[in-house]
């Protein structure tokens, strides 16, 4: 099997994931099958492993010795062992101690081109052969097919391209590979330290549209390296230079998004934040302001990139402590990576003549840690950025044997004499907990402490007698589980979030916000928590006809109104047991296309790019006090605003009844106009007014560049939804749906 050609398992987000090792006559180690999971049986007996094994274990993500410390999370080990783990990682700098290690981090928005050109002028020329690569791409490809259906051979290409560049005096281990639509990470480690790699864990980000679409988001990759945990970072954020704050937003939606599930699985996933090493690199999009194209030219020739840089949106962002808290960048001194005439250095001579702007970055954030080089690549002229490089010294904790065993026993022997301590007891510094005017897709956050008394202990909130989680889905508590050493104290948050999921039922007073969670301490007692509030009932999660009926805004109308509306069952056609008094389609809907005919018909990237989530509240908040005529927000806010409200319907236009025909004669006009004719009579109405409309959106294609697949892959997985709960559609349920929405944008009604 070539080195390009290893296992691979799709990932949930969209991308792909990978893994394999096995050395090969080239330096690189390749795919080998998987034959079990090496666990130690001992935690103070080293085991000598062959390579294969070790390989496996990269592979596998699985345990290695070095890493005792976390052997102790096993499922297998109770509570005491829970204690010891608690006190082997306070007592850490006791049993290890700092050496260096050579880490190569290298990020490159290759525009959607294939390798055309060796890599190892920005991958290994000039370097001592490093024990780590980082290596990230963005916009790996920018096919529709890419954003839209997520498979592309560009994946092979550059993953073959980087293998092939690699330092030559060193044999590597592939230990993951991980993609979101056009951003995909890399991640590599000499043979020789593949034992000591531990716990490697993937996950993907999407910031696009909607809050998921993969075109700008981040992946990331962590893993334990001998006794300290790393978490490597590859984010592509939003483009254009007034778009500093949608920047900004997606940086924080990566960093509150990103979690990793731990090996322990009771224990709560990791977030960026939780790793001693975080390395963060990409096309971060942040550019310079406030100069003009030439000015910023000149002093580029001038080599004033201290003078520069003063200009610079990530430089102005940090210092006001908007994103990056605590992160450290390297002083840059080389030019601009972005916008270049693609196969030469010339800056970009296009119609639109971009201003150069440093978009291409690495920063990092730990101790420990000197950076040795940060540089860009200018003999690499495929795309219209330049690559970026920075190569670090990071110090890593690693176990002395002796002292760790010392250390062990040493604990173990204390905690023998608490063998028979008391029943452990916490205070809880609040139990009743009341969110006021909770509104949609808007997050409260109520806090409380734990403080524990002189017993070790663990707390769980758990289950009610005949309920399947310990709270409702609007519900949750960060951390609900955790480990507390006597007289400690860990703050609980209680997260309210009411999503297209939890919506419909508080708007039709079916649910309430009301819950008791119940806080379980083992060996202990039980402490009760209540939680209450008001939900502020919206547009947003709310039936096509109870909408219709609505003649005012939602808020106006009693709480009993609502509620006998959006109970109302749906009827085929107006056979007069209804009320007369409706309208065709919801008032909502009509207030935020006749928005975007008015102001967005011409707009570039529309319902592509997302939209500020301030503007959003602002739009909620508009519609459901009927107060339109005061809103204030972008094209693409409402633009996406449209789409979340789509994506609330409980019932969607196209009726999950007739999805499946919908499929079925996908190709087929007139049988599809059939299909719609047979609608509930408003939902038929919503469906031809958005159709209209899209169709209005492509006369104007020459100035906005929509075309019928995009408008057609976007509304159609919104109109037409798989009724079998919210699984995600397979790729030919996607295009079926794509085309059957597509008949009706190139076809007269």
């Amino acid at each position: 099997m070539s080195a390009a050609a290893g296992s691979r398992e799709r990932d949930p987000a969209g991308g792909s994931q990978s893994d394999d090792l096995r050395p090969d006559g080239k330096g690189l180690l390749v795919d080998q099958s998987f034959r079990g999971q090496d666990k130690p049986d001992s935690l103070l007996t080293r085991q000598n492993k062959s390579k294969s094994e070790i390989t496996d274990m990269v592979r596998s993500s699985t345990i290695t010795v070095s890493d005792k410390a976390h052997i102790l999370s096993m499922q297998k080990f109770g509570l005491r062992d829970t204690m010891v783990k608690s006190h082997l990682v306070q007592k850490e700098e006791d049993y290890t101690y700092i050496q260096n290690f050579r880490f190569f981090v290298g990020t490159y928005n290759v525009n959607g081109q294939s390798p055309k050109e060796c890599l190892q002028p920005w991958l290994s020329h000039g370097i001592q052969a490093p024990d780590i690569y980082c290596v990230g791409f963005q916009e790996l490809d920018l096919s529709k097919e890419a954003f839209f259906f997520h498979d592309t051979p560009k994946e092979e290409e550059w993953f073959k391209a980087v293998s092939e560049s690699l330092h030559p005096d060193a044999k590597y281990a592939k230990v993951k590979l991980i993609r979101l639509v056009g951003i995909m990470l890399l991640l590599y480690v000499k043979q020789e330290h593949a034992a000591h790699i531990s716990e490697v864990e993937a996950e993907t980000v999407g910031t696009g549209i909607m809050g998921r679409m993969g075109n700008k988001g981040g992946v990331a990759i962590r893993f334990q390296f001998h006794n300290t945990s790393i978490c490597v970072v590859n984010s592509h954020l939003a483009a254009h230079t007034e778009e500093y704050e949608r920047r900004n937003q997606d940086y924080k939606d990566i960093c509150s998004r990103m979690q990793f599930c731990q090996v322990d699985p009771s224990l709560p996933p990791l977030t960026i934040s939780k790793h001693d090493v975080i390395l963060w690199l990409g096309d971060l999009n942040y550019r310079i302001e406030e100069l003009d194209v030439e000015k910023v030219k000149k002093l580029i020739e001038e080599k004033a990139f201290h003078t520069l840089y003063a200009y610079d949106q990530l430089k102005t962002q940090v210092a006001a402590k908007a994103i990056f808290e605590g992160f450290t960048e390297g002083e840059l001194t080389f030019q601009p990576t972005y916008k270049y005439d693609a196969g030469s250095d010339e800056w970009d001579t296009s119609e639109k003549c971009r201003a150069p702007a440093w978009c291409d970055r690495i920063l990092w954030k730990g101790k420990n840690i000197t950076q040795l080089s940060y540089q860009s690549h200018m003999a690499l002229k495929t795309s219209d950025h330049k690559p970026v490089s920075s190569v670090f010294d990071i110090g890593v904790k690693v176990i002395n044997e002796e002292l760790y065993r010392k250390t062990l026993e040493e604990i173990v022997r204390s905690l023998d004499k608490m063998e028979n301590a008391n029943i452990p007891s916490v205070s809880l510094s609040k139990r009743e907990f009341f969110f006021q005017n909770v509104k949609y897709m808007q997050l409260q956050v109520e806090s409380f402490t734990i403080h524990n008394g002189q017993v070790p202990c663990q707390f769980e909130f758990i289950n009610k007698p005949d309920e399947e989680s310990y709270c409702k889905q609007w519900l949750n508590a960060n951390p609900s589980r955790g480990f507390l050493l006597p007289d400690s104290t860990i703050k609980i948050e209680l997260e309210l979030f009411v999503n297209k999921t939890t919506a419909t039922k508080l708007n039709s007073g079916e649910d309430k916000i009301e819950d008791i969670l119940v806080l379980h301490l083992d060996r202990g007692k039980d402490y009760f928590l209540s939680v209450s509030g008001n939900y502020l009932p919206s547009c947003f999660g709310s039936p096509i006809h109870t909408l219709c009926y609505l003649k005012e805004p939602i808020l106006d109308l009693p709480l009993k109104a609502i509620r006998e509306l959006t109970l109302m069952p749906l009827q085929t056609e107006d056979d007069g047991s209804q009320l007369k008094n409706h309208m065709d389609i919801p008032k909502e809907l009509w207030m935020m296309v006749d928005y975007l005919y008015q102001n967005a018909i011409q707009q570039e990237d529309l319902f592509q790019q997302p939209g500020l989530r301030s503007e959003f509240e602002h739009i909620r908040d508009c519609l459901d006090t009927g107060t339109t005529d005061t809103l204030s927000a972008s094209n693409h806010s409402v633009a996406e605003a449209l789409l979340l409200f789509l994506e609330s319907l409980p019932e969607p236009v196209i009726c999950y009844s007739a999805y499946h025909n919908c499929l079925e004669c996908s190709g087929n006009y007139t049988a599809s106009k059939q299909v719609i004719s047979t609608l509930p009579t408003f939902h038929k109405n919503v469906f031809d007014y958005l159709m209209k409309f899209l169709r209005e959106l492509l006369k104007n294609s020459a100035k906005n560049h929509l075309d019928g697949n995009i408008l057609a892959s976007i509304f159609g997985s919104l109109l037409l939804r798989n009724p079998a709960g919210h699984q995600k559609l397979e790729i030919a349920e996607k295009k079926k749906a794509q085309e059957f929405i597509r008949q009706f944008l190139y076809n007269s009604p």
